[in-house]
């Protein structure tokens, strides 16, 4: 059983505002959602930006295994523009094996070279290395467009962070469901601190 919950946040807010320019303060914001004291190492956690949202009220998507305290988000004036909404999903149900799915993925596609991660630019080497994730992960990818691509960057302390995102949209077609759900939970590839990873699906 996996959470998923949807947060609508205010970009009047300044600290809404420095999360949404920068996706590592963002996942700080968030993990305080699955800690409740200082050293706690939270659980591992999916989250998107979703395209297409208004500047006026952007929308994040959290999804994870275990459940988050998002009080301590609603407790944050001007945070979030409405209380966090949470619905709970079980990939085993969700899926069966044959059946064709819309899906979206923000991903992190990579390469790597003698040891080194590179990322991939062009929109044939990004729609590759998804039929390739496909192919390892139990889905066919039927039909696929790269919606958006661009270069994420961030900081931490001193270090520079830079990493390509692609956003994916299409359909595709269950070959192994169990393999599947377990990607649902996981998500794909690198950079998944970043908002990258996070596969949603629904039946066509």
């Amino acid at each position: 059983m996996m959470h998923l919950t949807r947060l609508s946040l205010d970009s009047r807010n300044p600290q809404a505002r420095r999360d949404l320019a920068d996706p590592y303060e963002m996942h700080r914001t968030l993990t305080r959602a699955f800690v409740s004291e200082a050293g706690q190492i939270p659980p591992r956690f999916l989250w998107r930006l979703e395209p297409g949202a208004t500047w006026h009220m952007p929308t994040v998507l959290v999804q994870s295994i275990h459940e988050a305290d998002w009080t301590m988000l609603q407790a944050l004036k001007g945070y979030l523009k409405r209380d966090a909404e949470t619905k709970f999903l079980d990939p085993s149900q969700l899926l069966q094996h044959g059946v064709r799915y819309r899906f979206r993925l923000f991903a992190n596609p990579t390469v790597t070279r003698n040891g080194k991660r590179y990322g991939l630019i062009s929109e044939d080497a990004q729609l590759a290395w998804l039929g390739r994730q496909g192919e390892r992960r139990g889905f066919t990818v039927e039909t696929a467009l790269v919606t958006g691509s661009d270069l994420l960057t961030s900081r931490t302390g001193s270090m520079p962070i830079s990493l390509q995102r692609a956003c994916f949209e299409g359909i595709l077609s269950v070959r192994d469901a169990g393999r599947l759900a377990d990607v649902l939970q996981t998500g794909i590839g690198p950079g998944k601190a970043f908002g990258c990873g996070l596969l949603s699906v629904v039946r066509c």
